[in-house]
């Protein structure tokens, strides 16, 4: 306990100054040594990194704990695991919280929840984004049932939040049990290799209860969540790499859904030809190509943050920049599974479509999509169910909407992918567009089945009835004809089209329907 100074005005500034430097030190240089042995920054360390210099404002810092039993009375540290405030990221208010491991292993108990609850609600009432730096061995199972309840509190929060203002959580350490909800309720999860981990039962319980052998990593780490569960965003080697991005991303994003993302001026034009353009795109709808390369030559400087970039990889979602302000992208990857739409693919586009219309974002869709891929995986896994998740995610979005098909546009994924006929405001499509219900060779198979059965030489009149059937349906001006294209554009033209019709769509205004939700497919 501390006492009381008798002494004058000078004593007590003295205290102060003495304990506000014992709870910046926190506990020691013995826990400080040990978490920087694990490859890991302290609390404070990471915040500096997170916030401009000279920045943070820290909220309650001598807040302690008031558990009794099992020893918590004689260990009241301050901060009680957690440091909370506010600071700024190039200039723009940003809230955060940082668990500190050194403290109780970052472990959440009353205090410790009550604290995050309060930067949560200062976050929301300030319209400014909330970024977590996670790093806590979950609930403080000395204060029982009450540190639960602490979750709850953060989970209700994390989704009045949701929407609302972006969340980010950046994994920096363990995070089991009921804990990793909270990251999977936000917007963003980074994580870093080898020193972060979530899952809601570990190794042990896994071996206990199965009999299967996996390492904490194995079961829950970086490389597994950004690449097979897609419950991480985006996976780094090093700290300092993950925050610098979480900064990036931020300056990606707008403060709250009542404001356009930032916009910036630079040295990439509008009207910028992009001549690469005409020969990256094979006109052989079966030679693949990196779409990457397609969506680099279109936004500024070549620039773009990729979202899942490990996962579901027969689709991209980006964030860049087109003429300075943010737009998202998604867009098919022929590189990979030649770019067709399935249950992983399906869900990734839709909680980005989702993200981009929360926070004024517009969308740029690029097609080159052969289909939905076919199979009893797919069909057993619910991909109508997974599918109709990206349709309805388009059909609810009122941000600007502009569709390109490059190449391919088949069936019922052209439509999915954000066709004029459910409500793109704009679709163009480069000359190497096939726009139809399925390929010719599948639809001339079907149509003239009987014809071709019959005929002599059956090869040489299939060949003859795909070649009428592109004639006839698959041509490049087919669609455009009939208005379901806007134009057909020079490929090296696109930056400019593009620029020039978000500029356009920049002020829309969509009325929605009065209603209290909907109840999209899960």
């Amino acid at each position: 306990m501390n006492s009381v100074p008798t002494g004058g005005s000078g004593d007590r500034l003295a205290e102060f100054h003495e304990l506000r430097e014992r709870v910046r030190r926190g506990p020691g240089e013995q826990a400080t040594a040990a978490q920087h042995a694990k490859g890991k920054l302290t609390a404070r360390e990471r915040i500096a990194l997170l916030l401009d210099e000279g920045s943070f404002h820290e909220v309650e810092p001598l807040r302690r704990h008031r558990a009794t039993g099992f020893g918590m009375e004689d260990k009241k540290p301050y901060t009680d695991g957690v440091i909370t405030g506010w600071g700024t990221v190039d200039g723009r208010t940003v809230f955060t919280y940082a668990h500190d491991f050194r403290i109780f292993g970052g472990a959440l108990g009353e205090a410790h929840a009550q604290k995050i609850h309060k930067i949560m609600d200062m976050a929301l009432a300030a319209g400014a984004p909330l970024v977590s730096l996670n790093d806590g061995a979950g609930a403080r199972i000395q204060e029982g049932v009450t540190a639960l309840a602490g979750y709850g509190g953060i989970f209700q929060r994390n989704t009045k939040a949701s929407g609302v203002i972006p969340q980010i959580s950046v994994m920096l350490g363990p995070c089991a049990g009921g804990a990793a909800y909270s990251p999977a309720l936000t917007d963003f999860v980074f994580m870093v290799r080898e020193t972060s981990q979530m899952f809601i039962t570990g190794p042990d319980v896994v071996r206990a209860v199965t009999g299967e052998e996996i390492s904490q990593n194995g079961l829950g780490g970086a490389d597994v969540h950004s690449s097979v569960s897609g419950v991480s965003h985006f996976a780094y080697d090093d700290e300092q790499t993950c925050i610098e991005e979480v900064r990036y991303l931020l300056s990606l994003l707008p403060r709250n859904n009542q404001e356009p993302p930032p916009a910036v001026t630079g040295g990439d034009t509008a009207d910028r030809r992009c001549e690469a353009l005409n020969t990256l795109v094979p006109a052989d709808g079966n030679r693949p190509y990196d779409m990457r390369e397609v969506i680099a030559e279109i936004v500024d400087d070549g620039e773009f943050l990729e979202v899942h970039e490990r996962w579901a990889t027969n689709v991209l979602c980006a964030l860049a920049r087109v003429d300075g302000h943010t737009v998202g992208i998604v867009a098919n990857q022929p590189q990979s599974l030649a770019g067709v739409l399935d249950i992983d693919a399906s869900d990734k586009a839709a909680r980005f479509v989702q993200l981009c219309d929360a926070f004024n974002i517009p969308l740029v869709t690029l097609l080159d999509v052969p289909g939905f891929l076919p199979g009893v995986d797919q069909e057993h896994g619910g991909i109508i169910r997974h599918g109709a998740k990206l349709l309805y995610a388009y059909c609810a979005a009122t941000v600007p909407r502009v569709q390109l098909i490059l190449r391919k546009a088949y069936g019922g994924a052209y439509i999915v992918m954000d066709s004029r006929s459910i409500g793109a405001d704009l679709s163009f499509a480069w000359p190497t567009n096939e726009i139809a219900v399925m390929g010719a060779e599948g639809a001339a198979n079907v149509i003239f089945r009987r014809e071709i059965n019959a005929a002599d030489d059956p090869e040489a009149t299939r060949a003859q009835k795909i070649k009428e059937y592109q004639a006839e349906l698959m041509h490049p001006y087919y669609a455009a004809e009939r208005g379901l294209v806007d134009d057909v554009i020079d490929p090296a033209d696109t930056r400019s089209v593009l620029a020039a019709s978000l500029a356009m769509l920049r002020a829309k205004y969509a009325e929605q329907p009065d209603r209290k939700h909907g109840n999209p497919p899960m």
